[in-house]
């Protein structure tokens, strides 16, 4: 099994967002919204497969010289993630207003203000200060396929929308990691001048924050619990 196909494994959940977030905003949104429906069968998550992922996000890294923007991602393992195992996803979108689009220089110039580094995958990452080898905190991704950024063609790039996610377990707690995206993705909004999406492409409101934050909460607990031994009593 290759080192790369290992490397890959980590991001497998990135491509399936991506691929649904491409289908919804290539598609007309509906203006009635109905109540929010869980995406959940009441078992077990069914994860991602790696040809999705690929499919996403291409068979390869984008190639080519960088030198105009200063930014050099061949071979470069910034935001690689350490642990290749996962079970939760936790996505937002930056999206452009109706009828505009994101241009790449100024996604450059956004995520470098926002302190986001441009790394593995050939997407930009968020990495913990003087620790940028536990992996990244969340990852943005390009909504358009092949979900990366190719800095030989970010001239001429233009995008409807960003792609933030963060997969579970990350470097740091869960309801920190969403502290420190939350405000990354509405500082690149602003920048942008655009909206903040929630997974769902509705717009990310103050109810929807708390419930997020509640789950996340919830989440840290869990792992922070001790596993019961079978021989514990009730």
């Amino acid at each position: 099994m290759s080192e790369t196909w290992l490397l890959r494994i980590g991001i497998l959940a990135a491509g399936l967002i991506l691929m649904i977030a491409i289908i919804w905003f290539g598609r007309p949104k509906k203006t009635p919204q109905g109540r929010r429906l869980d995406r959940g069968t009441g078992g077990e998550r069914a994860e991602p497969t790696l040809g999705e992922t690929m499919a996403a996000f291409g068979s390869s890294e984008a190639e080519g010289t960088q030198d105009e923007l200063d930014l050099d991602s061949h071979g470069n393992d910034l935001g690689k993630r350490v642990e290749d195992s996962f079970d939760k996803i936790v996505s937002l979108f930056v999206a452009a207003r109706a009828g505009q689009s994101f241009h790449g220089p100024d996604i450059v110039v956004a995520a470098e203000k926002a302190g986001l580094t441009f790394g593995h995958m050939n997407v930009f990452h968020r990495l913990i200060d003087r620790h940028p080898e536990q992996g990244p905190v969340f990852s943005v991704a390009n909504i358009m396929k092949p979900g990366s950024f190719d800095m030989a063609q970010i001239q001429s790039l233009e995008t409807p929308a960003l792609a933030f996610f963060l997969t579970l377990p990350a470097p740091v707690n869960a309801l920190e990691a969403w502290d420190m995206m939350l405000p990354t993705a509405q500082r690149i909004a602003e920048l942008l001048d655009g909206v903040v999406l929630d997974e769902e492409r509705n717009a990310l409101g103050r109810q929807r924050i708390q419930h997020i934050r509640d789950e996340l909460r919830a989440y840290d607990r869990q792992r922070e619990a001790p596993p019961l031994n079978r021989g514990d009593k009730w």
